[in-house]
């Protein structure tokens, strides 16, 4: 199946339009299509989840601990990481790159820093 994205709501935006330009066929939902503005990280985690989402988000901080609980009780999409500090064009590759060489299945319960 092919992997399909779901950005946080902190997610730089710049991002997501960036990997839709560039390619356009690539389902990656922002958290207004969604209707996700303000949502909790377990409302974001089980949202992607039933939806077979990966979430693409900035939150170092906060979701790899709620992701880490969110598997013991539910199967994730996975979660992408993306530093702040890296820059859009190095994030829209990396995503592109993945989105282009690998299969949904292949991120299922995992989570990863990009750019990796």
């Amino acid at each position: 199946m092919k992997i399909r994205f779901q950005a946080d709501e902190n997610l730089n935006q710049a991002i997501v339009y960036g990997v839709s330009r560039r390619e356009p066929s690539v389902d990656f939902q922002t958290p207004q299509e969604a209707g996700l503005l303000g949502a909790t990280d377990q409302t974001l985690l089980q949202k992607c989840a039933f939806e077979n989402r990966i979430l693409v988000s900035h939150d170092i901080k906060t979701i790899p601990g709620r992701f880490a609980e969110f598997i013991t009780r539910q199967t994730s999409a996975g979660v992408l990481l993306i530093p702040q500090r890296a820059s859009v064009g190095e994030a829209i590759e990396t995503l592109l790159m993945i989105w282009n060489s690998c299969d949904a299945s292949e991120w299922e319960n995992r989570i990863c820093y990009l750019p990796h």
